[in-house]
């Protein structure tokens, strides 16, 4: 029996449209829509191994404005190269913390960050990698998600890192919807034309969504959750949701949607209305009444409407 109190009550998609859903899958699945989002930086890295470092760092700094976001994590890979699994496993604690010594992203010090490199390296001279880290406490009667074993893998990364008092890695037992690894599990785990994955111990059926106020919110329009908090308990509920509609892949249709809901023009859609169905959100937003229809031509699935910027993450 699961050790975490956790119970899940779907809430059942009422508006919820699988059609609806999978046009707009086929519609923001290219990679000229990744841009700025952190993900981009893993598609340079074909080894799997070197993959999940660059992953982890990323999801870790994924918090805050675009622009800062990318600047940081470009930074801290700029000194890593051109191996930042080898760079990790070969630096020292002070040769990491005078590399970064003058690091700052919003609330992370350059001290924080080369305590979470060195605990990542501590992870990786025990297990080998992190997937095997992560697989090792997903047990065969851990239930149908990774709550278990995602919330032993933070514990072990605070343990090693040394970060129990940072908000750069959450704490498991807070309640909190562990938002930037589920963001990392679903990079490394799913694989399409935006998530590169690499990671094989994990299905991706078993992922959790990635809970962010972008989610939450559309989440909350669409009643896939009553819930108010964006906590694990909210996650799950909307996982269970979407698992109604693609059991083999609940998080499907997380980059499409928090697209949706991170450009200005949804997010005044959304303010302005208590529920707001699916089928409007693609009819409404597209720019100069363009709008994504079944059938819609293949070359304006492929092409889709053009989208503001985005100036925030998650």
């Amino acid at each position: 029996m699961s050790s975490y109190p956790y119970h899940i009550v779907p809430s059942g998609p009422q508006v919820l449209d699988a059609g609806l859903l999978e046009i707009l899958y086929a519609t923001f699945n290219h990679r000229r829509w990744v841009s700025p989002d952190p993900v981009e930086f893993l598609y340079g890295y074909k080894d799997p191994l070197e993959r999940e470092v660059v992953g982890l760092i990323a999801a870790c700094l994924a918090y805050g404005r675009v622009t800062q976001i990318h600047a940081s994590i470009s930074l801290v890979l700029s000194k890593m190269e051109p191996s930042p699994r080898h760079y990790v496993l070969e630096a020292s604690r002070r040769q990491l913390a005078h590399a970064f010594a003058r690091f700052r992203h919003r609330f992370t010090s350059g001290e924080e960050l080369a305590s979470l490199l060195y605990g990542i390296r501590t992870i990786l001279e025990r297990h080998g990698s992190l997937e095997a880290c992560f697989t090792y406490g997903l047990a065969a009667k851990s239930g149908h998600t990774v709550l278990e074993a995602l919330m032993r893998f933070a514990a072990e990364l605070r343990s090693t890192s040394g970060l129990a008092h940072s908000m750069l890695v959450p704490d498991p037992h807070a309640g909190s919807a562990l938002k930037r690894l589920n963001l990392f599990l679903r990079w490394m785990v799913r694989k399409d034309r935006i998530d590169p994955g690499g990671w094989k111990g994990v299905r991706p059926s078993q992922l959790i969504v990635p809970l962010d106020t972008h989610m939450h919110r559309i989440s909350l329009y669409l009643s896939l959750t009553r819930r108010r908090q964006p906590n694990m308990q909210t996650a799950l509920e909307i996982t269970e949701a979407f698992r109604t509609l693609v059991p083999h892949d609940p998080v499907r249709y997380d980059f499409a949607l928090t697209r949706l809901s991170i450009m200005a023009p949804t997010r005044q859609h959304l303010d302005s209305s208590k529920v707001l169905p699916l089928r409007t959100l693609l009819t409404s937003l597209a720019p100069t009444g363009r709008r994504c229809r079944k059938t819609a031509s293949p070359q304006a699935h492929k092409e889709g409407p053009q989208w503001p910027k985005l100036t925030s993450y998650r």
